[in-house]
């Protein structure tokens, strides 16, 4: 079998969340959010996880989580960059100064409720596709606003996902993606997800592969409470 690598971002500020503490921090169901996306993957195929986070945060992370919690499959843990394309070059590049994997996961640590059959789909769609992104339908309808905005297009709704995390993909691809994106300063500023570095880099397709509507990006205070609820099997309806 080969070996299947993650990379978890933890180097975020959360701003829009309005505390001093970061995001990936805060108490969630009484532990730190950036532990249930951890555990996820320590419950996985996954076989190495690389956790990327703020360089004075990283003793904190390998006292405070990796040890407390047990997390085995952590074997590195790296600082982070200025923006999100800075921090996954980074944990790729911890890789590459230990044996690459074959495939690799690239996740938000902001989503804590990232569930082990949509790790599973990833790891599958990696190797079946070489690139594939965690996404879901679209549910509301979409619009496209001008410089004045106004409404100036209604795309098909039928064609819209929206994106989540993990992105998964064949290392070589994703870190020749990353290193093409790193000599290039313009570019950088276009990288909204690793999907979109591999296609300017290299013109290959990402195939999307259902995600969760549970598998949540933590940015703002109600996005905790949500989280909190749905750690507590309270069904609630996402838009």
């Amino acid at each position: 079998m080969e070996k299947i690598g993650a990379v978890v971002l933890a180097a975020g500020q959360g701003k829009r969340m309005g505390t001093k503490v970061a995001k990936q921090f805060l108490e969630l169901e009484g532990r730190p959010l950036i532990t249930y996306a951890l555990e996820a993957f320590e419950a996985s195929p996954v076989d190495e996880v690389v956790l990327v986070t703020g360089e004075e945060e990283i003793l904190y992370c390998r006292e405070k989580i990796v040890k407390a919690f047990g997390f085995s499959k952590v074997v590195d843990i790296v600082p982070g960059g200025r923006e999100r394309c800075h921090s996954v070059y980074e944990g790729l590049k911890a890789f590459c100064r230990r044996t690459s994997p074959a495939y690799v996961l690239i996740h938000d640590g902001a989503r804590p409720l990232v569930s082990r059959e949509v790790i599973q789909r990833s790891i599958q769609g990696a190797v079946r596709y070489g690139a594939c992104v965690a996404a879901m339908p679209v549910k509301d309808t979409i619009k496209i606003g001008d410089g004045d905005g106004f409404v100036s297009g209604t795309p098909d709704r039928a064609f819209l996902w929206q994106v989540q995390t993990p992105q998964a993909f064949s290392f070589r691809l994703v870190y020749g993606a990353y290193e093409r994106m790193m000599e290039d300063p313009g570019a950088q500023g276009k990288i909204t997800d690793d999907a979109m570095a591999v296609e300017l880099a290299t013109g290959e397709r990402v195939k999307l592969i259902l995600g969760d509507y549970q598998n949540i990006k933590v940015t703002t205070p109600e996005d905790l409470a949500v989280a909190s609820l749905f750690l507590q099997g309270v069904t609630v309806q996402i838009p």
